[in-house]
């Protein structure tokens, strides 16, 4: 079982690259080895010599360093710089010289033809501003190539601190991202960007020599999985806790009856859904207990609250009994905005002594914060901190890279999940999910990392077997859950 990687922000690399300034051999040397490493398997094969793209600072300093080694491995690589020499940083104009001594070429410019592997190490951690001029003509042109393509660090254009593209952003199929994770490989738009992760440790372990308030994690069966214990053989439905799902007001009956489905499959002894639009069954999983919203809450041993919920006064007086509840709550959706709206509740939700799982979008998480839409996708992490320890709540904030945050500040980054989960429902199939672990005894940390990776995990397993990503439907994903998680458990 894999464990979890650590993942850094640039103060705390910074903190680490100073620490270790004087190691040998230097960073740059081990950093420029790792990727030289890779780029000789990737090359592999290849009949056309490498392009190795170098920038002003330190990443042109490591792509200096790749093509002295690759040289030494026999290969021909062709290196594009256009910076300033005597600019340079310290251990990059070393690396320069270096490369010069082995009898390499500087070339000014990009010359056309075919390459084997095209190798970015134009911009690194610091890029916070657009590429213009030449270097965007540079970063356009890599983007054209066939060949696969290897970013160094963090692909040139892409805001390593939060995934953001700044502007023309290199699309690589390869990442070697040094001593640690970068939050912005893996939210936002890093995703569309990094291709393939890997990671080079350069022989540190960030783990032990990072502070570890700022340093996140991704989220891993490893985290969990000792939670999912084997069921024993003398239990009942009564073992495994009940779930009341609150919402399903008229027109959106489908949100809470989707939470419920996912809840049972996940595993809750009984659910009770409490509906506002009144049906008398389910036809589809009949195994529901379809109530009223005031019966469901009675009859439960955890709520989750916001599927289909609407903002009626009738959803905001249930809104108000369910934070009064001392038992698990789950506030998603219409729960999370009817919050928004009435701020004396934020203070009472911060009051909780019962467990508290959030699990907004960007634009619900905004609503909370009151804050701009964009405000919250440039800083991910510091929302889902901000939300989390604010309101004492554990926080998974949903989009590409889902960050899970808990009250003391602790982070993580989800890496499983697919295109596939933008369509309706899908939320409210998470929601059920993690209630439904909840009310199984799970601690809200792990009941919501366990929740957002098997939902990014089933859905990423309907794609492998050829269902979606395209019309992949939020059921589709329940059954699939249900299996991942058996197999967790069996771990």
């Amino acid at each position: 079982m894999h464990e979890p990687q650590t993942i850094l922000g640039q103060d705390a690399l910074r903190q680490i690259e100073q620490r270790y300034r004087s190691v040998e051999p230097p960073l740059m040397e081990r950093a420029g080895a790792a990727a030289a490493r890779l780029a000789e398997r990737l090359l592999a094969g290849a009949q056309a010599r490498p392009l190795i793209i170098a920038g002003p600072g330190n990443n042109g300093g490591d792509a200096f360093v790749v093509a002295r080694l690759l040289r030494q491995q026999g290969f021909d690589p062709y290196l594009a710089f256009a910076g300033d020499v005597a600019k340079l940083p310290s251990d990059a104009g070393t690396a320069h010289a270096a490369w010069l001594a082995s009898g390499g070429r500087v070339h000014t410019d990009i010359a056309a033809g075919e390459w084997g592997l095209a190798i970015d190490g134009l911009f690194g951690i610091g890029l916070r501003r657009p590429l213009e001029g030449r270097y965007a003509q540079w970063v356009a042109g890599i983007n054209a190539l066939r060949c696969p393509v290897l970013a160094l660090d963090v692909p040139s254009g892409l805001d390593a601190e939060n995934g953001a593209a700044l502007g023309v952003t290199v699309r690589a199929s390869h990442t070697i991202s040094f001593i640690a994770l970068k939050p912005g490989l893996l939210t936002l738009d890093g995703p569309d960007h990094c291709g393939e992760i890997s990671v080079a440790s350069l022989g540190l372990d960030p783990g032990t020599n990072a502070d570890r308030a700022d340093a996140g994690q991704s989220v891993t069966p490893a985290l969990f999985a000792t939670a999912l214990a084997p069921r024993r053989r003398n239990s009942h439905k009564g073992s495994y806790g009940s779930v009341g799902i609150i919402g399903g007001a008229p027109g959106m009956a489908g949100a809470a009856l989707l939470a419920g489905r996912a809840a049972l499959a996940l595993g809750a002894g009984r659910i009770y859904v409490g509906m506002l639009e009144r049906l008398a069954v389910d036809p589809l999983q009949p195994e529901l207990m379809l109530k009223s919203p005031e019966q469901a809450m009675a009859l439960s041993t955890c709520l989750a609250l916001g599927p289909g919920l609407g903002d009626s006064p009738a959803a905001l007086k249930l809104l108000r009994a369910a934070l009064e509840r001392e038992l698990p709550l789950l506030l998603d959706a219409d729960a999370l905005n009817l919050l928004a709206a009435h701020r004396v509740l934020l203070r009472r939700l911060a009051q909780r002594r019962a467990p508290t799982l959030l699990t907004p979008h960007p634009a619900e998480a905004a609503r909370l914060l009151g804050h701009e839409l964009g405000a919250v996708q440039v800083d991910r992490v510091g929302t889902a901190r901000t939300l989390a320890t604010t309101h004492g709540a554990v926080v998974v904030l949903k989009g590409c890279g889902s960050v899970i945050a808990v009250p003391d500040g602790r982070w993580f980054i989800n890496r499983t999940g697919n295109p596939g989960l933008a369509s309706a429902g899908t939320g409210d199939v998470l929601a059920g999910m993690a209630a439904a672990l909840l009310a199984q005894g799970l601690a809200a940390e792990q009941a919501l990392l366990a929740a957002v990776y098997l939902h990014g995990a089933a859905a990423d397993a309907c794609v492998a077997s050829g269902v979606g990503p395209v019309g992949l439907a939020a059921s589709e994903i329940i059954p699939v859950a249900r299996r991942l998680l058996n197999e967790c458990g069996d771990a």
